[in-house]
């Protein structure tokens, strides 16, 4: 090689080198930092981004502003940040369905795993399963023989065809052997509605929505759907723990941000997420709302998110689940 092609080597390799430089060093962004949350306000997903946005501001003295990118399930936040600015000023609270479900039931403009770039996890919550109380049944096994013993008669509720709680219920249907019938709603407030006058038999429910109406009667707690039960529904019993080991059915957020940005940044972000889900005020703060934290490194959330990607792909094709 010439002398030419040297110099021209060692330029190249020294831009590159001050490049990556200065995207580890350009923290935090300039600009306010944006937190995109696929979901209206009000929910469990608003707030514990908005717990975790507050003490994150506060950590790198920059401001990191909620907003809120409601509809398609979760799909438009999703797609917007995929094309978003990727210099760290853009960050999304990814949920499990637009990462590792709709994928399997639809043609998205984006690909989870091409156009986002793992951070970390961020939180995670089980479903519980309630009845009305008038169903007649108390416990998971009853509630099972019902299924069972009038094949048709038995409904579940959900937040939309592809929705987690759909997916809760499918694996239900696979594993314990019964066939309810799938009923989607638009939302987590008209399916509880329904549930509550007798219009719908089950719904795998969101535990912050439900433990109201289970503090007052009104809907029978038969099961959650983690591998353990969480700390503030003890009396409950899993489903794993009921007859069928290994069943797992869990909401879950995690951070990521627009794939082409920088590893520097990517790295300088977990660690200050990680930070913040570790800190013990953000902790009660966030079991308060009945979700517990999942800080991870970003090599074990996108092994996470391939493992729920494919155990839900297989349930998808076996149940014959379509997105309608």
């Amino acid at each position: 090689m010439n002398k030419r092609l040297l110099l021209a080597s060692a330029l190249v390799g020294s831009s590159l080198l001050l490049t990556g430089m200065a995207s580890a060093q350009d923290f935090p962004p300039k600009k306010p930092v944006t937190l995109v949350v696929g979901f209206p306000a009000g929910g469990a997903s608003d707030a514990a981004a908005r717990l975790i946005a507050k003490k994150l501001g506060e950590n790198i003295g920059q401001s990191v502003i909620v907003e809120n990118k409601g509809g398609a399930g979760g799909n438009i936040a999703h797609q917007f940040v995929a094309n978003a600015a990727a210099d760290g000023s853009v960050l999304l609270f990814g949920s499990v369905g637009p990462l590792t479900i709709a994928p399997h039931l639809m043609k998205l403009p984006y690909d989870p795993f091409k156009d986002l770039a793992a951070i970390s996890g961020a939180v995670n919550f089980p479903n519980v399963l309630v009845v009305h109380k008038g169903a007649g049944v108390k416990n998971l096994a009853e509630f099972i023989a019902l299924s069972k013993n009038k094949p048709g008669s038995v409904d579940f509720a959900s937040t939309g065809a592809g929705s987690a709680s759909h997916l809760a219920g499918e694996l239900f249907n696979q594993r314990a052997g019964v066939d309810m019938t799938h009923v989607p709603y638009k939302g987590g407030a008209p399916a509880l509605q329904d549930l509550l006058g007798g219009r719908i038999t089950s719904y795998f429910a969101a535990p912050p929505t439900a433990m109201t109406h289970i503090d007052t009667g009104n809907l029978i707690p038969l099961a959650t759907t983690g591998l353990t039960r969480p700390a503030y529904m003890p009396n409950i019993p899993t489903v794993a723990e009921s007859g069928f080991p290994g069943f797992e059915a869990l909401n879950w957020f995690a951070f990521v941000a627009p794939s082409k940005t920088p590893v520097p940044l990517l790295e300088r972000w977990n660690k200050e997420i990680v930070q913040v889900l570790n800190d013990p005020r953000v902790k009660e703060a966030l079991n308060k709302h009945g979700l517990t934290p999942q800080p991870t490194t970003r090599a074990e959330l996108v092994a996470f998110m391939k493992k729920e990607s494919n155990n839900w792909a297989a349930i998808i094709k076996e149940r014959k689940i379509t997105a309608n």
